[in-house]
């Protein structure tokens, strides 16, 4: 199967195509193998972006059937086709046929195109004669995420993360697909880590909880809710959970599941995927990036006065493949509902933190390159130490956060250096 390079849109690094039948009347592409019969699919919104093609990739390796719906205001088309480069290589690699893969290039929020789109995926079997879907779950990762652009902008925030939630989980609901992966931030937590540093899953709930804390010993109880969260994308993220509990409260054929990540770094091994996000980054390593590729001449450094050994702020930086598998652990568990309640929160992070003078010297280590930086002010809001307790997470999906920040580093640094030339094959 042949495989060309082409470039598309401002993406600065020259882009494999993977050959696919193109059907531009539907404006979907397909992919796969060969065909199976009572086809199952896993609906990935969002699917063109950093966390959704690595999920999406992931979804793949594990052996299911994927359908992306990305608008491409924020990805590029051409990830698509690599998302399809990365696993054939990964099973040409480990043998076994690549599951199919389906791209709609669609507004999620747009319900009559979602609806063609779902119609299009409702069978007819002996149970359902009158057709059911072969959608069995949905992640949604189709949301805007900007926290300075969600400052200027909150309406655009609102509209698309929340009333575009509440419309989805609406029209998922007319076509009985009721299992739903929610890509959720530990930005919930608004400023508690000030006062707990390590945060674990009961510091922000949507009904009363009691838990034991594991330093005292003591039960404590915790009220539905949440205060001190800073910015609009923040408050869509907790408004967008309480959405949710109430939905699955209302219903129990609902499975519903939010992932509340830390800080996702690096990228897949292959170098085929990486962060290339069409605006201007706020978040540390993809400004790393930018001063290394010369977009930017300095990395700004938020306040070097913290109460740590550099003097730097401390994030739970988790690798972006392990936030990946972290989805397919919670799909897993969804679809076999395999969770306590069918609505459960989860943290996604590695339960250590690395301060962003570690990150920058990890990153030059790999590179072997300086990173020219200067210091700041601290910015409203930051706080010295955030990082995610995931013990929830081991211990109910059957998931830990794998590799290292080296391994990050080094995956991200093969992205940067991507030859696509060594991909040739006749």
């Amino acid at each position: 199967m042949s495989i060309f390079c082409s470039s598309e849109g401002s993406s600065p690094v020259p882009t494999p195509l993977f050959s696919a039948p193109a059907t531009p009347d539907t404006e979907r592409d397909e992919y796969f193998d060969e065909p199976v019969e009572d086809t199952q699919y896993v609906l990935v919104t969002g699917g063109l972006g950093y966390i959704g093609s690595h999920t999406a990739l992931e979804l793949l390796k594990a052996g299911y059937n994927v359908i992306i719906v990305d608008d491409l205001s924020n990805s590029f088309r051409h990830v698509f086709d690599r998302i399809l480069l990365a696993a054939k290589l990964h099973f040409d690699r480990t043998g076994g046929h690549c599951p199919r893969a389906e791209l709609s290039c669609i507004d999620f929020r747009d319900i009559p195109a979602m609806s063609a789109l779902l119609a299009s995926h409702t069978v007819e079997s002996l149970t359902a004669p009158q057709g059911r879907s072969n959608i069995t779950g949905v992640i949604h990762f189709a949301a805007y995420k900007e926290v300075n652009d969600s400052l200027r902008n909150p309406l655009k925030y609102y509209q698309n993360n929340l009333s575009g939630l509440v419309d989805l989980i609406g029209l998922l609901d007319q076509h009985d697909i009721k299992t739903f992966i929610f890509s959720s931030s530990a930005n919930v937590y608004g400023t508690l880590a000030q006062d707990h540093g390590s945060l674990r899953e009961e510091h922000c709930v949507h009904q009363k909880e009691t838990y034991r804390d594991a330093a005292s010993g003591q039960d404590v109880s915790v009220e539905q809710g949440c205060t001190g969260i800073t910015n609009p994308y923040g408050r869509t993220k907790f408004f967008g959970e309480a959405i949710l509990a109430d939905v699955a409260a209302s219903d129990p054929a609902w499975t519903i599941i939010g992932l509340r990540y830390f800080n996702p770094i690096g990228c897949d091994p292959s170098g085929l995927l990486g962060e290339d996000p069409r605006g201007v980054p706020s978040n540390l390593v993809p400004v790393v990036v930018q001063v290394l590729t010369g977009q930017l001449t300095e990395l700004a450094v938020y306040g070097t006065d913290w109460a740590t050994a550099d003097g730097t702020a401390i994030r739970d930086f988790i690798h972006v493949s392990d936030v990946a598998r972290g989805h397919t652990a919670a799909l897993a568990a969804a679809l076999t509902r395999q969770v306590q309640t069918n609505f459960r929160t989860f943290n996604l992070g590695t339960g250590s933190g690395h301060s962003v003078a570690e990150v920058v010297s990890a990153m030059e280590s790999v590179c072997h390159q300086t990173i020219p930086r200067r210091i700041a002010d601290r910015r409203p809001g930051d706080v010295e130490s955030c990082v995610a307790v995931a013990d929830r997470a081991a211990r109910e999906l059957g998931w830990t956060a794998e590799k290292s920040l080296r391994d990050a580093c080094r995956d991200l640094w093969n992205y940067l250096r991507f030859d696509p030339t060594e991909l040739y094959l006749s």
